[in-house]
């Protein structure tokens, strides 16, 4: 049985000519899936009733189950979507008084074991589907009351939930491509952005391919300090990494990257460090996001006091570049940046190692 929410538009064009239907047909149905959030075929009242009747026998709309929703004091949303047995994904909906955005995840926890992350410390176990990445935009539709003649709640989409995007290539375009396809979502490539910790040769293949607004997970100005705390970066380097920043910016929406910055007190917070990243990136047109560190057990980090950030934010925009410290939201409910951990039946026995190590 054929999930339908697995499709872009081509991918529904082809699926409807197998079944010897013309390519409006696709149209229709994807307006129905994702302006109107239907998940019966009953409800496309447009389509002809001989294949209402025929499309149950081939496909279905299975998005992911939605397992709970808590609110946070603030307005933030975070809902729990299952996607398999022992396997849970969050998605977080973040609302401002100019935007609407909503975090999604790409994969069941994730591979990449960056130290200050909470997913990170969880362990890995797959891919998510193209219909469980479109799906928790589904959801999150479904969930706001969203009016598809009405104005846009969720304004802006960042693949910055749980796992590394670039490392689920084919699936995050083709969610991507529905998220702005204007028979699905219609969003903005400006207002589409795909984070990454730094894969080098899939940033290289997005910017050919479906370039979006990029953000980059940098949190060290250094190879020896972010091959700690990055892994990653022992296979790709800073200087690969700014050279690919820079190759992405001649094609992107933007005429920027923007470098994410995790502060962690004493690690990477000093005047020395910015210095440093100022010299690092003096070649790549690029604004900092700083974030500030949100705590999780055994993490073995602090966040670094507010004076140190804006000492640290000060810096960098004393030398003209654009810098900006994100106000911590939703951590009363653990949706705040980095704590996002769902539930992960864990290929890589990342979390039996870390207790067999510490007996």
């Amino acid at each position: 049985m054929q999930n339908l929410l697995d499709f872009d538009l081509p991918g529904l064009e082809n699926f409807f000519a197998q079944l010897g239907e013309k390519p409006f047909r696709a149209r229709q149905v994807i307006r129905w899936l994702h302006q109107y959030g239907a998940d019966d075929f009953a409800q496309m009242t447009d389509l002809a009733k001989t294949l209402r009747s025929k499309l149950p026998e081939v496909a279905e709309i299975r998005p992911p189950q939605l397992l709970s929703e808590q609110v946070s004091d603030d307005g933030v949303r975070k809902w729990l979507l299952e996607v398999g047995p022992e396997n849970r994904v969050e998605t977080v909906f973040i609302p401002e008084s100019d935007r609407g955005t909503l975090c999604v995840s790409t994969q069941v926890g994730c591979a990449l074991e960056c130290r200050f992350c909470s997913t990170g410390r969880q362990g890995f176990n797959r891919n998510l589907s193209v219909a469980e990445i479109i799906g928790q935009l589904w959801w999150a539709n479904r969930a706001l009351g969203r009016d598809p003649k009405g104005d846009r709640i969720i304004s802006n989409v960042v693949l910055m939930g749980m796992g590394e995007p670039l490392l689920n290539f084919e699936n995050v375009v083709t969610a991507v491509s529905l998220m702005l396809d204007d028979h699905a979502y219609g969003l903005s490539r400006r207002r589409v952005t795909v984070s990454t910790s730094g894969i080098v040769p899939a940033m290289d293949r997005l910017r050919e391919v479906m370039p979006v607004a990029l953000a980059v997970s940098l949190h060290a100005p250094n190879d020896a300090l972010r091959d700690e705390l990055v892994p990653i970066n022992r296979k790709y380097p800073l200087k690969e990494l700014m050279a690919a920043c820079q190759r992405y910016v001649q094609d992107g929406p933007r005429d920027f990257i923007t470098f994410e910055y995790v502060m962690l007190d004493g690690v990477n917070d000093r005047p020395e460090h910015a210095e440093q990243l100022l010299a690092l990136t003096r070649e790549v047109s690029c604004k900092f996001n700083l974030i500030p560190f949100n705590p999780f057990p055994d993490s073995g980090f602090r966040r670094s006091p507010s004076d140190a950030v804006r000492r640290f934010a000060n810096h960098l925009m004393a030398a003209g570049v654009i810098t900006t410290t994100r106000r911590t939201r939703g951590d009363d409910i653990d949706a705040a940046c980095g704590q996002l951990a769902g539930q992960v039946q864990d290929k890589t026995r990342r979390v039996v190692r870390r207790m067999e190590a510490t007996a």
